[in-house]
């Protein structure tokens, strides 16, 4: 199980730049050269972040992307959710059905617990918490 996958890193990764060059429109060539990601992947991930409504993206020359959400109001729990649905550790599922020890299972208990804290860390973490910026 990963907790954070390729999307949601570059994603992250992605937002990162843009909240640091902010104030511009930053094309996607230049994000390319500077995250090294793929230029068709990493114009997936903008284009769902712009979906979104995380970013802007403008078209022709000059164009590219720009971040539009607050960094400090854009949690990381959001971003994984985005990308990679409801976080959850144990769907309790066995041979696709609902496993028939849910209420009982003392193992459930624990992991919905730790989701629970997991859940709690993830809502701290804000884009503006990784780029260093006082929130």
């Amino acid at each position: 199980m990963k907790l954070i996958t390729r999307d949601t890193d570059y994603a992250i990764r992605a937002l990162r730049y843009l909240a640091t060059n902010k104030e511009r429109i930053v094309p996607v060539a230049e994000l390319v050269g500077k995250l090294k990601i793929p230029r068709p992947f990493l114009r997936k991930l903008l284009q769902i972040l712009n979906k979104e409504g995380l970013l802007e993206s403008s078209k022709g020359q000059g164009g590219g992307f720009r971040l539009v959400c607050s960094p400090g109001k854009t949690y990381l729990v959001d971003l994984i959710e985005i990308f990679q649905g409801d976080l959850k550790l144990n769907e309790c599922v066995f041979k696709k059905l609902i496993c028939p020890n849910i209420k009982t299972c003392l193992l459930r208990k624990k992991l919905v617990g730790i989701e629970k804290y997991v859940i709690k860390e993830l809502r701290s973490i804000t884009l503006a918490s990784l780029i260093g910026e006082a929130v």
